[in-house]
């Protein structure tokens, strides 16, 4: 099975090509402990001991299965992309041994199967053995898709029978800590048509946040946890009110998103209105008061969690990127509900910066906090800003994020078109062939160099299509747009929820040609931001700017931005990243002054500020890094 779009494109088939060839097998030698400068995950080796194949004892967090879960299905995605033998086999070894490690009565987790069997399913809170099987679950149903081989499919059904079987109305009472399962039994339903997943999935939603408080009634019933943190604190799972009733995202924002991607998918499918509208209103908080202009989401470290409204600190940020490909997992569920260019353009803001800068451009180094702010005399060093690194670590302990970048890019071709009643929507810029499967096999060509231009062509591949009905997204970033349409100027276009809509009759080779402005632009953020008073970021088409101490004589801190200043943008070519655009900003450097208070004000001398795209920073060594500047008249 392929995608239904095929990526042929400058910027992004790189990004694949890099996961597929060096990602995929990088972290698998990883999972696998053989290599022994990083950290050790032991992740593999926890299910071969759980199998029988070998001795020993389980190491990692308690989570470590959803590691590999993770990675089988990035995996799987990349053999969509082009077959590998190799990979395959690799796949089919560690499916087996998947298969070994599962007991007979369904149940599927390395950390209980080995180290706590007395103790499986008492601490639904903390133990993450329903996110661990929802990863699985993804991951089989990917490999479903890719080999069209059964094999691992029918051990996640097995383990989905086990937990159907135990929890749900007139079952045992219970639903996830961390929310992932609600999100992957949809993805059962769509492969098997099995209802039972769609109505657990359901019953997993529906009972987060009732009365009485679950958690508080099963850890009455134990006397062991695992971390034992947040325990008083039910926003911290987003089980403080039934999921209808929650206005404001609250608590771990990984954990927040994919519920919410869970609830969305669910209401699509059941046409759950009131569970739509919850969606919407949670959507609306968490873009409009609680997100980075990056696309990051979860303000602080403690929790990894959402705060308050506009509490958006640039320095101790958080902003992991788990989280941010979570949001897309949300924003991709909310345009299937109802498409809207909204969701598209956070989409792309959270892709094209909250997410591709967790992972440095050799793919074999990540961060898992993605700042706005970074000097590496603090950074990661004195207190509060410690989980805050200026550089990316090869691995590590908690190992989310790495694999959840290798799926996500993979799997893109996913996320660039929807088709719903009978339009086609182009949400994403991002060059390739969009093929239907059914009989018109109807194709759309998508030519462009986005994102370095915003010049688009959409070649129509099909014999004859009548009223073919196109949807091409108006980026928040553009404040113009031209369009021709097989050859004529198309001068007065409709326009519906953000997208331009084009109506026509096409055959084999006529084009839609579509040319957005893509100025540099100033962003100033809501006053209410009180870290970003007086400050002004950057950005031109999709992409956020920075300015790095690399390039800005080491020294951020005395810099500001010219308020009327000219600002351009040419491509360049660094040494170590390649051709890329680059801003030249007209500012001024603050003197240093020796002592630490002054009567004096600083003197000022002109300079031009150099900034690179966000997600590029960091792969020229360590230094400084800031999002947003000063701003001086």
């Amino acid at each position: 099975m392929k995608f239904p779009f095929t990526v042929n494109d400058a910027f992004w088939s790189r990004y694949q090509e890099l996961v597929s060839d060096v990602v995929i097998p990088y972290q698998k030698q990883i999972l696998a402990d053989e290599l022994p400068e990083v950290e050790k995950s032991h992740a593999i080796e926890n299910f071969k001991i759980a199998a029988g194949e070998s001795d020993g004892i389980f190491y990692g967090m308690v989570f470590q299965d959803s590691d590999v879960a993770k990675w089988i299905e990035a995996a799987s995605y990349s053999l969509m992309l082009k077959p590998d033998e190799k990979l395959e086999n690799e796949l089919d070894e560690l499916i087996e041994t998947i298969g070994k490690a599962q007991l007979s009565d369904g149940y599927l987790n390395t950390y209980f199967t080995i180290k706590a069997p007395e103790h499986r399913w008492q601490n639904l809170r903390e133990a993450h053995e329903l996110y661990c099987a929802g990863h699985l679950m993804e991951a089989a149903v990917a490999h479903k898709k890719a080999t069209g081989k059964d094999n691992f499919l029918k051990i996640m059904e097995k383990n989905a029978k086990h937990i159907a079987d135990r929890f749900g109305k007139d079952k045992e009472r219970g639903f996830p800590g961390h929310p992932e399962i609600e999100l992957a039994l949809t993805k059962m339903y769509d492969i098997t048509g099995n209802k039972t997943y769609l109505d657990l999935a359901s019953y997993f939603i529906d009972e987060r946040g009732t009365a009485p408080d679950y958690f508080a009634e099963e850890s009455s019933r134990i006397d062991w946890v695992v971390w034992g943190n947040y325990m008083n604190n039910p926003e911290y799972n987003q089980a403080h009110l039934p999921v209808r009733e929650q206005t404001k995202a609250v608590g771990h924002s990984v954990r927040a998103v994919y519920l919410y991607t869970g609830m969305a998918d669910v209401a699509a499918k059941t046409g759950d209105k009131s569970l739509a509208d919850a969606c919407e209103i949670l959507w609306n908080n968490i873009v409009e008061k609680q997100m980075y202009v990056t696309g990051g989401i979860g303000s602080t470290h403690d929790g990894e969690a959402f705060t308050k409204d506009y509490d958006l600190p640039n320095d101790t940020a958080y902003a992991e990127t788990c989280a941010a490909i979570g949001l897309i997992f949300f924003a991709r569920k909310m345009l299937e509900l109802n498409p809207n260019a909204e969701y598209a353009n956070i989409m792309e803001r959270a892709l094209y910066n909250g997410v591709i800068s967790g992972m440095s451009q050799d793919g074999k180094r990540f961060f898992y906090v993605n700042p706005l702010d970074v000097n590496p005399e603090y950074s990661g060093k004195i207190m509060g800003h410690r989980h805050v690194l200026p550089h990316r670590p090869t691995w590590y302990g908690c190992a989310c994020c790495p694999p959840n970048v290798a799926r996500l890019i993979t799997s893109l071709g996913d996320y660039v078109w929807l088709k719903k009643d009978d339009i086609y929507y182009s949400n994403l810029f991002i060059g390739g062939t969009y093929q239907e499967s059914d009989k018109n096999g109807l194709g759309i060509e998508l030519q462009t160099a986005y994102p370095n231009d915003g010049d688009l062509k959409y070649i129509i591949h099909t014999s004859k299509m009548e009223n073919l009905k196109l949807a091409v997204r108006i980026p928040d970033w553009s404040d113009g747009y031209e369009i021709t349409v097989k050859g004529k100027t198309y001068k007065q276009p409709e326009t519906l929820n953000g997208y331009l809509m084009i109506e026509d009759t096409f055959v084999e080779g006529d084009s839609i040609e579509v040319k957005f402005t893509m100025e540099v632009k100033k962003i100033y953020a809501n006053v209410q931001v009180k870290e970003d008073a007086g400050q002004v970021a950057f950005q031109c088409g999709p992409f956020i700017y920075c300015l790095e101490g690399i390039d800005n004589q080491n020294d951020l801190l005395s810099l500001r931005v010219k308020a009327d200043g000219n600002v351009t943008k040419s491509i360049k070519n660094d040494v170590i990243l390649g051709e890329i655009p680059v801003l030249e900003i007209e500012g001024a450097r603050l003197e240093k002054q020796k002592s630490l208070y002054n009567y004096k004000k600083p003197s000022m001398e002109p300079v031009i500020l150099k900034a690179i795209p966000y997600y590029l920073w960091d792969n020229r060594g360590e230094n400084q890094m800031k999002v947003w500047i000063s701003e001086v008249m």
